[in-house]
């Protein structure tokens, strides 16, 4: 186990698509995975039926949480008992799994994720085929080919592609894996700093930033926002587990409504800073690279862009010429709501929209193009797409001279 690689999370993953017998309840009525023999690897010889504990998900990019189920998986060697009484020199694997809401959601293509983590349990998820989501959990794992009939295994998740960075954590905490951060040396002082409360997602940021002193945006918008994000984060989660410990330390006896108001408040704070964190950031790379803007400025049917270039005043004259207009949304994530931007600001024809989403499906992508919207990544974040999406997409740099040049 390596800390801060995938291994720290799983011992091994196995990826397959599903085919028309696993997921046909009509025509799979024993209920097990076919071309399982490669799970030796990280479930080892069985002896008898082992019965693992399970985590089920079904993920798909029109739901924003996944359908979740607690189960198990049976593992076991049909063949075992030929053997030891007629001497039978053959081998049968199989993987038995129940009827439950995950599997009843399932479709034939559809990726089936099989992960066995260090508490001897396993995830089993199964990702909607042609999906942002399924093209996250292939990048994430390190899988580019699964169109054979068995399972794709991996071991190994300690390479440089394991590493858990910014984007990858985003995944995991998607499918219910809780990835440690912490900057405990940064604790009292942030405490003291802020006077043991959170402050405003601006303030914190700009500490954030302030803590990686010997970071310049001129020596590469790209690579410093994804800095500026990270320290941010793990800064973020330090001072918020400090908070949460005191909270569940005092404890909520027995009342249930509270405990799921914290709890629902903890998320929403999370997601909503981390949006405005990735704008508080990116203004300051602008404002180091000279660039004039509005940010959040009212244009048509009172729709509020979160960049405007050059800026308000000139967007409202209607001398100004439009082609020197540039118009920029910001979303931590993307699913659907990238078709937001297209009602903001009218008079720029065509919209851009800065997001950390990794591996964003190619439908989704060619809607993005048909629908005149460019895609704008961090460098880091553009491996994870197609070799044919990268060819479209730009990063923060070639975005900040295309702005440069209109305002020249």
């Amino acid at each position: 186990m390596k800390k801060g690689y995938l291994s720290q999370y799983f011992d091994g993953v196995a990826l397959k698509r599903l085919s028309t017998v696993e997921v046909d309840i009509m025509t799979s009525h024993q209920h097990e995975f076919n071309g399982v023999e490669g799970l030796r690897e990280i479930l080892g010889e069985p002896e008898g039926k082992v019965r693992y504990e399970a985590k089920f998900l079904y993920l798909t990019d029109y739901e924003d949480d996944p359908i979740v189920e607690d189960g198990f998986l049976t593992w076991y060697d049909a063949r075992q008992k030929a053997r030891l009484e007629r001497g039978v020199m053959r081998w049968e694997y199989r993987l038995y799994f129940p009827t439950n809401q995950v599997s009843q959601c399932a479709s034939v293509g559809d990726l089936l994720l099989i992960a066995k983590r260090p508490d001897n349990t396993l995830l089993a998820i199964v990702a909607e085929q042609e999906t942002t989501i399924a093209k996250q959990i292939m990048w994430l794992f390190g899988f580019s080919d699964v169109s054979h009939p068995g399972f794709s295994i991996r071991e190994d998740l300690e390479t440089e592609q394991d590493r858990i960075e910014f984007a990858s954590r985003f995944i995991l905490e998607s499918i219910g894996v809780v990835v440690e951060t912490s900057e405990e040396t940064w604790l009292d002082i942030m405490l003291e700093k802020f006077k043991g409360s959170f402050p405003t997602t601006k303030d914190f940021s700009a500490f954030a930033r302030s803590t990686l002193k010997d970071i310049n945006p001129q020596d590469g918008a790209d690579d410093v926002l994804m800095a500026w994000l990270e320290r941010e984060e793990v800064l973020f989660r330090t001072l918020e587990r400090h908070f949460i410990g005191d909270r569940l330390t005092q404890g909520f006896d027995g009342d249930v409504d509270g405990f799921i108001s914290f709890s629902l408040s903890v998320q929403n704070r999370r997601k909503s800073r981390v949006g405005l964190a990735l704008e508080n950031h990116l203004e300051r790379i602008f404002v180091e690279y000279g660039l004039r803007y509005s940010r959040t400025a009212v244009t048509e049917n009172k729709t509020k862009p979160d960049f405007l270039f050059p800026g308000h005043t000139e967007y409202h004259n209607p001398e100004f010429d439009p082609f020197k207009l540039t118009m920029l949304g910001v979303k931590s994530t993307c699913k659907d709501r990238w078709r937001q931007v297209l009602a903001e600001a009218n008079r720029i024809e065509q919209k851009h929209l800065l997001t950390l989403e990794a591996a964003i499906s190619v439908n989704q992508t060619n809607e993005m193009q048909a629908k005149n919207l460019q895609l704008i990544l961090p460098s880091r974040l553009h491996p994870s797409y197609t070799q044919e999406q990268r060819q479209w997409l730009i990063d923060v740099t070639s975005f900040i001279q295309l702005v440069k040049q209109r305002q020249l």
